[in-house]
């Protein structure tokens, strides 16, 4: 059934039947393996130890004691997280089982109902060749529901201005006022540039990057003579399938492609989850909660057990 049919209480019915039942099954409520770092205040500066995090290092007070210097903070009890929602034309895309703009539908409704049952606030910025609109953060099932419906909503886009995911990016610089917990939702085909905002926004809140992908992207079938569309601008193109030099240059363009972003993701320090239109939604939320922990436990076993306050 396309997202465009549903209704919001079906959708959200069927996630915590299906998805979110086995989530808290598989994680025995430790949701924690997935989100660090978010929604705190600062209550301390020490020396920095092997292990540490370096988005948190305070490079004021680095430059004033000529040794690097961290941040720790104290937990909120209350989280705030927004959704950056590419819902550019090539989000609906799809070959498998589903189209990656439902897959985005449910991993929104999903989160947003794991954080504001928790009495966290959710909110949004939707993105379409420019800002479409902008949910401001509340809690409650309620708000899941609007998100959602909001969601459902939004039109298919057709030949607009090449996707840059920067101009969602500066948005949320501008928008974003307190240290929040941010999912960056999309497919990342995007003009180039958006690294650097994405960076910026790392350094004040905490990024998880959700990249949507559908296997068709990476590696194509051999079906013969097939004319392709591009999403965005409409342009037509026949191709040969049957070509098997053309198959495997297409294989490498798209592995260059994942290259770039995985490297992308490592520079500015964000953690990324890949989720494609043919996987299982829960076994990959569980496989990188499981990588997250894995690498909190490294770092602290590598970290120095000593603390330096600051005045």
């Amino acid at each position: 059934m396309s997202a465009s049919v549903q209704r919001p209480e079906a959708i959200l019915q069927r996630l915590e039947w299906t998805v979110i039942r086995r989530l808290d099954g598989l994680l025995q409520g430790d949701y924690r393996t997935l989100f660090r770092g978010f929604g705190l205040d600062l209550a301390e500066l020490r020396e920095y130890q092997v292990g540490d995090d370096v988005r948190y290092i305070d490079w004021n007070v680095t430059a004033r004691m000529q040794s690097p210097y961290i941040r720790q903070y104290n937990e909120d009890r209350e989280v705030t997280a927004w959704f950056l929602l590419d819902l550019s034309p090539s989000v609906d895309f799809g070959t498998v089982n589903t189209l990656k703009r439902n897959l985005l539908i449910d991993f929104v409704g999903l989160f947003a109902r794991l954080l504001t049952r928790n009495g966290n606030r959710v909110g949004a910025i939707l993105y379409g060749g420019a800002v479409q609109g902008v949910i401001p953060p509340r809690n409650g099932k309620a708000q899941v529901l609007h998100l959602v419906d909001t969601l459902l909503e939004q039109p298919q886009l057709h030949r607009t201005p090449p996707t840059d995911l920067g101009i969602l990016l500066n948005a949320a610089l501008s928008i974003l006022q307190r240290r929040s917990l941010v999912f960056l939702i999309s497919d990342f085909i995007s003009q180039p540039g958006w690294h650097r905002p994405l960076g910026m926004l790392t350094q004040r809140h905490e990024v998880i990057a959700i990249r949507l992908f559908d296997p068709r992207e990476i590696e194509l079938p051999d079906i013969g003579p097939v004319f392709m569309e591009d999403a965005e601008t409409g342009e037509q193109i026949y191709l040969d399938t049957h070509d098997r030099g053309f198959r495997k240059r297409f294989i490498e363009a798209a592995r260059r492609r994942e290259a770039e972003l995985r490297s992308a993701f490592n520079r500015t320090g964000v953690d990324a989850l890949s989720l494609s239109t043919e996987h299982d939604l829960v076994k990959e939320i569980v496989r990188f909660a499981t990588l997250r922990k894995q690498r909190s436990v490294l770092s602290r076993s590598v970290a120095k057990p000593s603390a330096t306050r600051v005045n």
